[in-house]
């Protein structure tokens, strides 16, 4: 049995990035937790209504029950103005959730998302998972997010190459149930976070391996 950590910067992208890893990590008798970095807050300069924010949180409950997370951390960050807080108190918080939690295999996304907030989450995290600080990882993957990582400036540095893919095909409509949560999130077909776009990637990314379905990661770390 792995300890094992799924960081997401918005609710949702643990879902889109690795849906389907989250419950086959759960089916092997792995203990999962969930990390989210941003919340919709009252004195958010985007006003968010008390509506909205029940409503997401609503949202998180549901998907949390959903996967049967072991524990769900939220650290409350304003969302979308991840790169005009205090880095080091980010950095901080995300560090103390990592010692808290001891997982010992860590998914976050990936470091070049068009996303501002996912950039910084990957910095921050990369501050804290430093090997002989951290002993305890063994392995840390980062995940695509669709409408996120597709949509980074087609520079080679940008590139999400995987070399790790998980076989999701059992748990292909668990993942797209899940997704229905966020309702808000979904898009109709033909854009980027609709069903359709959604299974096809996974289709895609099934085809290297083989399989009906999978999700893809790179491997940036892993102790031997």
């Amino acid at each position: 049995m792995k300890k094992v950590l799924f960081i997401a910067v918005h609710p949702d992208d643990e879902t889109l990035g690795c849906g389907g890893t989250i419950f086959k990590h759960k089916q092997q008798g792995d203990e999962i937790y969930w990390l989210i970095i941003t919340a919709m807050t009252p004195d958010h300069p985007y006003r968010f209504s008390a509506e909205v924010i029940n409503k997401r949180s609503d949202e998180i409950n549901s998907v949390a029950d959903a996967y049967g997370f072991t524990e769900t951390v939220q650290l409350g960050f304003p969302t979308i103005l991840l790169d005009e807080i205090n880095f080091r108190e980010l950095v901080k918080e995300i560090d103390s959730a990592l010692t808290a939690l001891q997982p010992q295999i860590i998914y976050l996304v990936n470091r070049s998302d068009v996303h501002s907030d996912h950039r910084v989450t990957f910095e921050a995290v990369s501050s804290c998972t430093k090997s002989f600080r951290k002993p305890f990882i063994e392995k840390i993957l980062m995940y695509e997010t669709l409408s996120e990582t597709e949509f980074a400036p087609a520079l080679n540095e940008n590139a999400f190459i995987p070399n790790v893919f998980t076989d999701i095909s059992e748990y292909m409509d668990d993942k797209l149930a899940v997704m229905s949560t966020y309702a808000s999130e979904l898009m109709p077909d033909t854009m980027p976070r609709s069903y359709s776009a959604i299974k096809a990637l996974a289709a895609y990314r099934g085809s290297r391996i083989g399989v009906a379905y999978a999700e893809a990661f790179v491997l940036l770390f892993e102790k031997h």
